[in-house]
């Protein structure tokens, strides 16, 4: 039996357990021999008290019950739902709060090198040369906003630009030129 408490052993239900006589009201002590009845001083009986068992406890079952696991794996399943739901519902019903960068935009960039990038971008009326580095972000050049300038066929006498990259250049030199 392993771990399982079956109450006194044999050996611990037969062995007496002393109990003393009851205290006398006399508070002197008697002499060696004397007796208070008068009979001579022999060895007090010893009488088996009677056999205490500590109270029963409820021991509960190996493992927990399938529905109590179902129940709880339930409860969980329920709280990661509404904890989903209200993250939809306050992305989806959240107020703006870049309401003010409508005057930005991108117009364009060209990477450099692995992180490296020079890009236009377009504020209110002016375009703005940006390098961006890593940690570093510098303003190249500012000039007016060109409306489809990226568009328009080169002048007389200039090549037309492949990409992106040859048109910022002409730009900025065309800019530094003047």
């Amino acid at each position: 039996m392993l771990g399982i408490w079956a109450g006194p052993s044999m050996a611990e239900q037969a062995a007496p357990i002393p109990v003393p006589a009851p205290a006398s009201q006399e508070t002197q002590p008697l002499q060696p021999g004397a007796t208070t009845t008068g009979r001579p001083a022999t060895a007090p009986a010893l009488t088996p008290a009677p056999v205490q068992r500590p109270p029963a406890v409820a021991m509960p079952a190996g493992a927990p019950s399938t529905g109590s696991l179902l129940q709880t794996i339930l409860a969980l399943v329920l709280v990661l739902g509404l904890l989903l739901g209200l993250a939809w519902f306050l992305k989806r019903f959240a107020p703006r709060a870049m309401a003010g960068g409508a005057n930005v935009r991108l117009v364009g960039g060209l990477s450099l090198g692995g992180r490296e990038r020079i890009m236009v971008v377009e504020v209110g009326d002016q375009w703005i040369v940006v390098g961006a580095s890593p940690g570093r972000v510098n303003a190249l050049a500012t000039m007016p906003r060109g409306e489809g300038a990226a568009l328009q066929p080169p002048a007389a006498g200039q090549p037309a630009a492949a990409s992106f990259g040859e048109w910022l250049k002409n730009t900025i030199d065309q800019r530094n030129a003047n």
